[in-house]
């Protein structure tokens, strides 16, 4: 292993914002320092096996094998265009998921579940907020309106 790769590795473990990352690369200094796979494996309370692997991807990427590669699933339902409509309507007009959802449908065809958008606009940087008291005027009348009442009298 070569001292700038020994560097970069020591800089992930201090510094690195992933903890399998963070891992990955203890172990490979580990090993480095000349430490048994079965050793590191108590250490880091992982099978030996982990190890044996960890050091295959190594061997075989070097700094490459220590972040996570981009895992499957479902592609986004909503496309570029989406968002931006979401973000003028939303912008426009406070509304909750149902009312977005509801508009997504009609005017563009898109049907996604509450919770799908709700996620996507997590992801856009939105986030939710209760409303502490409500707008409306309550069938209780408060002690404000109890005071106005009596001095117009």
């Amino acid at each position: 292993m070569s001292e700038s790769e020994r560097e970069q590795l020591q800089r992930i473990i201090k510094k690195g914002s992933d903890w399998r990352e963070r891992e990955r690369a203890e172990t490979i200094l580990m090993l480095a320092n000349g430490q048994t796979v079965i050793a590191v494996a108590e250490q880091q309370g992982v099978k030996p096996e982990a190890i044996r692997e960890r050091r295959r991807k190594w061997w075989r990427n070097g700094l490459n094998s220590l972040p996570d590669k981009p895992r499957c699933g479902a592609p986004s339902k909503l496309t570029y265009t989406h968002r931006s409509q979401l973000k003028e309507w939303i912008d426009v007009e406070p509304l909750n998921s149902r009312a977005l959802v509801s508009r997504l449908t009609t005017e563009c065809g898109v049907t996604i579940s509450s919770s799908t958008l709700r996620n996507e606009l997590k992801r856009m940087g939105y986030v939710w907020k209760r409303t502490r008291y409500s707008l409306k005027k309550s069938a209780i009348p408060s002690a404000s309106n109890k005071l106005s009442t009596t001095s117009q009298s």
